[in-house]
């Protein structure tokens, strides 16, 4: 378990300096049908002959490196980037915690 502040000063490239960041977990989006890959995959799949391309069947662990989406809070800005952390399995935000104790 991780404790990451929500909010917290960080390098702003456009502004040169550093400046508060509101911090969120980057998600990664739904994938394009229309990318080479999945179309030739679906190529090769379609028309009889079955199963071309091996099942994966060995699960692998669920603890994966989180990534924060970092978001400028001044309003010129907005900059965002993404800042990779170390692995971990639950990621609490502080500011949120300390909402909800009050």
């Amino acid at each position: 378990m991780v404790n990451i502040p929500q909010s917290h000063q960080a390098f702003c490239k456009k502004g040169s300096k550093h400046q508060p960041h509101k911090a969120t977990q980057y998600k990664k989006g739904k994938g394009s049908l229309h990318a080479q890959g999945q179309r030739r995959h679906d190529r090769e799949q379609s028309g009889s002959g079955g199963q071309t391309k091996p099942i994966f069947r060995k699960k692998a662990g669920t603890v994966k490196k989180t990534v924060r989406r970092l978001e400028g809070n001044e309003p010129i800005c907005r900059s965002k980037r993404m800042l990779a952390s170390r692995r971990c399995s639950i990621l609490n935000w502080e500011e949120i915690r300390r909402e909800r104790a009050q």
